[in-house]
């Protein structure tokens, strides 16, 4: 059932029967036809996925996804800092009643709400890779910086964690600076770092500290800034901000800063993978019960893992960049070759 989980992530708009025929097809051909599996109704696929519940499959994940990029692997890696972004987005999930108390809505125009409850998904991906290798699951009512929280306590050292204004602030920066890792974010444009020097390559270091009262006592962070703008061609004078925790300019310059920056994107693109082409455009969850809606998003996180893993091994057998492959062909391949062995005879595996 931790397979059919996997495999409602892989096929989202195929039936019950439908995924567990393919799963069931595949084991018999890896078998060379010697076992078969009678499938079960419904109602029996059904009463299973509610005893196998969400926890086991969050924990499949948790036991094996990991960041993959190697040494040379192109666009994961800054100064030996292996460049890995934070970001959040949501899940129409089916709308019962259970769904909509658990999960919660969004407001609309004029106190309407959403057509549909939603989850929250807070990940950590790989820049290089897209690989999601951590996350957080939970109803829209927990915000994107509540998620974040558990998350950050899990970054290590040697990593560099690029993150947008949204997740800029002084209690969020202080836990995760505290990890040991690296952080790259850029900042809202009402916090005010209490300046200290201008460095050799334009950016300054200052002390952040929270605003209000609170900052008379709290500990001071040292950070470097860099303000930069970007000449694309439209009359566009926004200044960019961004705060670091790697203050030495003959480390990494202002100038590589800025421009590494812009892989924070690469989530978006993920998120875009996950939500447009493996679950389909506009499909909303199928699960009826927030474990099982659990369940289900913890099985496309599986999936997502599992098909950027085999994209990368075929990049780096090729010497090619993982961006460079395409996950619409990615899925498409792997959805045809696990329905493929429906079309071996017995006779002929």
């Amino acid at each position: 059932m931790a397979y059919f989980a996997i495999g409602m992530g892989l096929y989202s708009e195929g039936s019950y029967e439908d995924v567990l025929g393919l799963l069931t097809d595949g084991l018999s051909w890896a078998s060379g036809w010697t076992e078969e599996w009678k499938l079960p109704s419904k109602s029996a696929i059904f009463q299973a996925r509610a005893r196998l519940g969400a926890e086991p499959v969050e924990a499949l994940f948790r036991r094996v996804a990991e960041p993959i990029a190697v040494v040379d692997t192109p666009g994961s890696w800054l100064a030996g800092r292996r460049l890995v972004a934070i970001d959040g987005t949501t899940l129409d999930v089916a709308d019962t009643t259970e769904n909509d108390q658990w999960f919660g809505r969004a407001g609309v125009n004029k106190g309407e709400r959403a057509a549909f409850p939603l989850a929250r998904v807070v990940a950590v991906a790989e820049c290089g890779t897209h690989a999601i290798f951590d996350a957080e699951v939970g109803p829209y009512t927990r915000g994107e910086n509540t998620l974040a929280q558990e998350l950050i306590d899990r970054l290590e050292p040697g990593m560099l964690l690029l993150a947008d204004r949204g997740f800029c602030g002084y209690p969020l920066w202080k836990r995760a600076a505290a990890t040991g890792a690296d952080l790259l974010w850029r900042a809202k444009s009402n916090m005010k770092p209490a300046y200290l020097e201008t460095l050799d390559d334009g950016s300054w270091l200052a002390e952040l500290t929270p605003g209000g009262n609170a900052g008379r006592t709290a500990e001071p962070l040292p950070i470097r800034v860099i303000d930069y703008t970007i000449d694309d061609g439209r009359d566009n004078d926004e200044t960019y901000r961004l705060f670091t925790t790697i203050l030495d300019p003959d480390d990494v310059t202002a100038a590589d800063l800025a421009a590494t920056y812009a892989q924070r994107w690469e989530i978006e693109t993920t998120f875009d993978e996950l939500k447009t082409h493996q679950r389909g455009a506009r499909t909303v969850l199928r699960s009826k019960s927030p474990d099982l809606v659990l369940q289900e998003i913890w099985g496309h996180l599986c999936c997502h893992y599992a098909i950027r893993t085999l994209m990368f091994e075929a990049a780096h057998e090729a010497n090619v960049d993982p961006d460079r492959v395409s996950f619409v062909a990615a899925i498409r391949i792997a959805r045809r070759t696990i329905s493929a062995a429906r079309d071996f005879p017995p006779s002929g595996h």
